[in-house]
């Protein structure tokens, strides 16, 4: 019985191993792509260069002249954490209050909030592109940080249900005898709930960072100016005449640009599995 469950054991690794390699293929083949000689990019099936070409980082740093990548690593880095701060503000107040605060109408809108959930976001596009034209935000940063703010944002309804699924999760009895010491509703957030919901919020963290990150087809609709370009739209302009001829470079700043987000995601894996659980305190 033993060896039997050894082998079963045995096989369920190679099978889970299998399977994960699979995945991880094509982040491997990016991998050995961007040290590649660009006339092999394409068109050679080894997986291995003939000859390792490390300039391509510094040839694809510089392919969106006059302005180098580092200029649309600090566009993006200022995007995408501002965001992910205001994700985390009104997460944490918005799922306070859904969860611990009493008030008119509470059924109705967390109803709405599931709504929102289920809304997918292209059916807001045009009626978001007209208004935020209206005012004045296009080529500008605030159409994703402003929304962030509001809990409209890229995930901003998910974000709140999480916080204040997680929150409903700890014991209402640490807010009443923090009401006794004569605490405040919003020095029973900051002292009590936040340090308890750090799970959650980590979650809300890594999601917002990659959805963020990710997010494409906003930038390019909202950002026209080179100056404002974010990875996304700058690795979207390395594909023309140029970038064609210059595959290597292209694929060096593609690695370069799912560095950030894998680094984020393996450095706080341990809190995204515990936030996304809502188990709450643990007894």
């Amino acid at each position: 019985m033993k060896k039997k469950k050894k082998w079963q054991k045995a096989a369920a690794y190679v099978l889970i191993s299998a399977f994960g390699l699979i995945m991880l293929y094509p982040l491997i083949w990016m991998v050995f792509a961007s040290v590649k000689p660009s006339s092999e990019v394409l068109s050679s099936p080894s997986l291995l260069p003939s000859q390792f070409h490390p300039e391509n980082f510094l040839e694809g740093w510089t392919m969106v002249r006059p302005y180098t990548f580092a200029k649309f690593f600090g566009n993006t880095f200022f995007l995408v954490i501002s965001c992910v701060l205001c994700s985390l503000a009104i997460s944490l107040f918005a799922g306070y209050a859904f969860a611990r605060i009493d008030f008119r109408f509470k059924t109705f809108w967390y109803s709405i909030l599931f709504l929102t959930i289920m809304l997918p976001a292209t059916t807001t596009l045009v009626s978001r592109y007209v208004i935020f034209s209206e005012i004045g935000w296009l080529n500008t940063y605030l159409p994703f940080i402003v929304p962030a703010v509001l809990g409209v944002g890229n995930g901003g309804a998910f974000f709140i249900y999480l916080v204040a699924q997680f929150i409903r999760g700890i014991p209402r009895e640490l807010d009443e005898a923090a009401k006794i010491d004569g605490c405040s509703t919003l020095n029973i957030i900051l002292r009590i709930i936040l340090p308890l919901s750090k799970p959650s919020l980590f979650s809300v963290a890594i999601f917002a960072f990659m959805w963020n990150w990710d997010d494409f087809q906003n930038q390019l609709i909202y950002l026209t100016q080179v100056d404002k370009y974010t990875v996304a739209l700058a690795m979207r302009t390395t594909i023309d005449a140029a970038g064609a001829d210059n595959w290597g470079a292209v694929m060096a700043m593609a690695l370069c640009s799912v560095v950030p987000a894998v680094v984020i995601f393996f450095c706080l894996q341990k809190y995204f599995v515990e936030g996304v659980s809502t188990s709450g305190l643990k007894g």
